[in-house]
């Protein structure tokens, strides 16, 4: 199995368990070291303080001192519905820059297919270029 259906694998598995109806969605990221990490972001009362789903994994790759290589992130309207890909949000791939902008992400598309793009095509124009940043 590829990397990315790993994946997407593991985040559909997690999102379908954490929430068998209605709503459901996940993240999954790989490391350098060959590590799938998972996370969701837990429902809260206050708006406000929501974090995106990929946000537990990042952290987790950062406590275990590993780069993480690809980043993607599903949903579903209900139980009924099939998983879509989200690309993620501006500040998820601030985040994920941290790591480099080589980082492959998986992308919404109107085929909803395994799609991953390097996040220096995602923002071409990306503040850090004044930086030099070659990564």
């Amino acid at each position: 199995m590829r990397i990315e259906e790993e994946l997407y694998k593991a985040a559909c598995e997690l999102a379908a368990r954490k929430y068998p109806t209605g709503w459901a969605g996940a993240a999954a990221v790989r490391t350098a070291a060959d590590t799938i990490l998972t996370s969701i972001s837990p429902e809260i009362n206050n708006a406000a303080l929501h974090l995106c789903m990929e946000v537990g994994a990042y952290l987790e790759a950062e406590k275990l001192g590993e780069d993480i290589t690809h980043s993607l992130c599903v949903f579903r309207e209900n139980e009924h519905a099939p998983f879509q890909i989200l690309t993620p949000c501006g500040i998820c791939q601030e985040r994920l820059l941290r790591w480099g902008d080589g980082v492959l992400a998986a992308v919404t598309n109107p085929d909803n297919t395994l799609l991953f793009k390097p996040l220096k095509e995602l923002t071409p124009y990306h503040w850090s270029a004044v930086n030099h940043r070659d990564d």
